[in-house]
């Protein structure tokens, strides 16, 4: 994969196809690979594709102490990089919360928000110390275990059940990642500030995908946080825990291309 350099770092990323720029941000325990089977549709519907690893994973080094803020600015410059002046951005989880201080930081370059299974509320106490109990898991048993215990409750049960060998496959890539890059990345999700005031101005259209059976995400989140903005599409999706570029990939790729054609629209 070719790379920028952010603090002497590599960030890895991919661009792909031509037209109106989309970058896909993948969530915590992830990398670019989980829009591998995604992204063809998105591309041959007429839209260049670029995907992240964040630091610390896929392909990615470790940056230390990064926040979400500092990774909506490695997003920042490699558009600058590509020499993309906008872009929508939709990310996943994590990658929601990073587009969320994007939108907020870099405005002008955004031509609208997706948040895939994201909300832009704080962690709650009870949130933060469970962050802070899965900090402690990977310090002193790694990585590996963590990851083993953390994929599969990311599905709707059944969804997991039938699909034993892409948990597999998912469980092992990340079981890779440096534990470093899990510990940086939990911190930044349990220090990262309430949002909600990004969706409340934000004048872009933003698309919200909801899993009914998500467990990441509080079910009173993701319906609340439909009604802040002016513009939004809303897709709620029956069955699907926190996965949909899986668990409904078909439902989840119309959403996105349809969502991408009103960003082009509205811009």
């Amino acid at each position: 994969m070719p790379f920028l350099l952010f603090q002497n770092k590599k960030i890895a990323y991919q661009s792909q196809g031509q037209g109106t720029s989309v970058i896909f941000v993948h969530g915590f325990c992830e990398d670019h690979t989980i829009w591998e089977d995604f992204n063809p549709e998105i591309i041959a519907a007429g839209y260049r594709v670029i995907t992240v690893d964040l630091p610390g994973f896929g392909e990615s080094e470790v940056v230390p102490d990064a926040s979400v803020e500092t990774m909506a600015t490695i997003v920042n410059e490699l558009l600058s990089y590509l020499d993309i002046e906008k872009a929508v951005f939709i990310g996943h989880s994590l990658g929601g919360y990073v587009g969320l201080a994007f939108a907020k930081t870099y405005t002008a370059r955004l031509l609208g928000l997706g948040l895939f299974h994201s909300h832009p509320y704080a962690d709650s106490e009870e949130k933060k110390q469970g962050r802070r109990r899965s900090m402690e898991v990977v310090r002193s048993k790694g990585g590996a275990l963590f990851v083993r215990q953390l994929i599969p409750g990311l599905f709707a049960e059944s969804f997991a059940r039938s699909h034993p060998d892409l948990m597999e496959q998912l469980i092992r890539r990340a079981a890779a990642y440096p534990p470093e890059g899990i510990l940086n990345a939990l911190q930044a999700m349990h220090d990262r500030p309430d949002q909600s005031d990004v969706l409340k101005n934000i004048q872009q259209p933003v698309l919200f995908i909801i899993g009914k059976e998500d467990t990441a995400v509080p079910k009173e989140a993701s319906l609340k946080q439909t009604t802040l903005p002016d513009m939004s599409s809303v897709v709620i999706l029956e069955g699907v825990g926190h996965m949909g570029m899986f668990e409904a990939k078909a439902q989840t790729q119309q959403a996105v291309v349809e969502f991408l054609r009103w960003c082009t629209q509205a811009s």
